[in-house]
């Protein structure tokens, strides 16, 4: 069972001592990805990294605390993806989250050690996602947005942002670990399924209208 771990003081962001540990992380998602927690050493990433042991142990407590480590890094990169589209989407909030899950479905091959830990291959590591800063970071971006989104009329104002914020992490985390772990592709009508269901829970009634149809 991973403990919690201790990430040791590092440099100010852009030294040397920085850009050294930088490297030792992105080495470390690559070999952790490729062969998991068990069959990778400190030592064979520090080496990779043109770092002696005892200079990777500088950065990091311990194995444990460069693995979560690494795994953050992987989540930070797919979770910048997911912020990008939420900028760059319309403003109603159902549309950002539709959008944010099919990119984070389509770009999660591209971030080895997160897939990796989603598919169940950490089992050890697996209920430690929701501990992640990156992932932490961007729920409280999500509960900033719905609760702008509830100023605005535009989400319904019977919720609490903080716990919906929580629970569509946790919805998210659940689909792509079903998709990875069955191997099973998201289809065009299970996508769509999602999509009502979120407008359904975000969405402020009105009357007369109707969440749309597939033929709207």
């Amino acid at each position: 069972m991973l403990s919690e771990p201790h990430l040791r003081t590092i440099p100010p962001e852009g030294g040397k001592g920085d850009r050294s540990r930088r490297r030792l992380l992105e080495i470390a998602v690559a070999r952790f990805a490729a062969e998991g927690y068990r069959r990778t050493s400190v030592s064979e990433i520090a080496r990779a990294a043109d770092l002696t042991p005892a200079a990777a142990y500088a950065y990091f407590a311990g194995k444990e605390a460069l693995f979560v480590a690494a795994v953050d890094l992987d989540a930070s990169g797919l979770v910048d993806h997911a912020r990008t589209v939420m900028s760059e989407t319309g403003s109603d909030i159902a549309d950002q989250l539709v959008e944010t899950l099919t990119l984070l479905i389509a770009r999660l091959p591209e971030h080895p050690l997160a897939r990796r830990v989603l598919a169940g291959r950490e089992p050890d590591a697996i209920g430690r996602l929701l501990d992640l800063p990156s992932l932490a970071a961007f729920r409280r971006e999500i509960e900033a947005r719905l609760r702008s989104a509830q100023s605005e009329g535009a989400l319904r104002d019977d919720v609490d942002p903080a716990a919906l914020a929580a629970g569509l992490e946790t919805l998210v985390l659940a689909l792509l670990m079903g998709q990875v772990q069955t191997g099973v592709e998201t289809s065009a009508e299970r996508a769509f399924g999602v999509a009502t269901v979120l407008q359904a829970a975000l969405r402020p009634p009105s009357r007369g209208a109707s969440i749309a149809t597939r033929d709207a």
